[in-house]
């Protein structure tokens, strides 16, 4: 089957970008509303963008009837947001997250996740999240009933039990995040692989070795 993305309804390209682009990490986003209360959303239009410098995206829809969510209104606000790591811990306070409260509603003492204070910026993260990484906005782009937004990380604060002895990469036996595949299907990491390019194939590879200073 073929489908023309052109002359297809909105739905129907929804429903089938998702439905294949997975499975896609969730960032439960919190920031700070206008009356000083912790709002928190889960965004599975989510993924890192660059190390260099360390940038975060996210996508926020409308609400179906056209209004701003609380998230985007707060993000532009403040403009500094945190993403907070969701496994399956977190899944089911996730969830109730996911309900569009009013602004009044603080979503992290409704779903029962203790948070603590951000160091850099304005926002609650949550305290039991794997890893939360406080963000402030690089830029928004913005679309018809949508915005994209990209963050710096200015702070990450890991779990300790989350890496391996020394410090340095994720134990795959204690972080395995849940990600979204489609409609209310989601998946867990609990079964992890190694995967490695062929080490006899290394001299083929180009672009590996620096340029000389002042060649570029």
């Amino acid at each position: 089957m073929q489908f023309d993305f052109t002359r297809l309804p909105p739905a129907d390209r929804y429903r089938l970008l998702t439905n294949f682009i997975g499975p896609r990490p969730i960032a439960l986003v919190t920031t700070r509303s206008p009356g000083g209360h912790a709002n928190a959303a889960p965004m599975s239009f989510f993924n890192v963008f660059s190390h260099a410098p360390p940038l975060v995206i996210i996508g926020v829809s409308a609400r179906p009837n056209g209004s701003e969510k609380d998230t985007i209104a707060n993000i532009r606000r403040t403009r500094e947001f945190c993403v907070n790591m969701v496994d399956m811990a977190l899944s089911e306070q996730m969830i109730l997250c996911g309900v569009n409260f009013a602004d009044d509603v603080d979503e992290l003492d409704f779903a029962g996740l203790p948070a603590d204070l951000c160091d850099q910026i304005n926002a609650d993260r949550i305290a039991t999240t794997p890893c939360a990484m406080e963000c402030r906005i690089e830029r928004i782009i913005d679309y018809p009933g949508r915005a994209i937004v990209i963050g710096e990380v200015v702070e990450m604060h890991v779990r300790d039990d989350c890496l391996d002895g020394h410090g340095r990469y994720v134990d795959p036996g204690v972080y395995q995040p849940i990600a979204r595949l489609h409609a209310d299907n989601y998946i867990t990491s609990d079964r992890q692989f190694e995967l490695r390019k062929p080490a006899h194939l290394a001299p083929h590879e180009v672009g590996t070795t620096p340029l000389p200073a002042g060649s570029v």
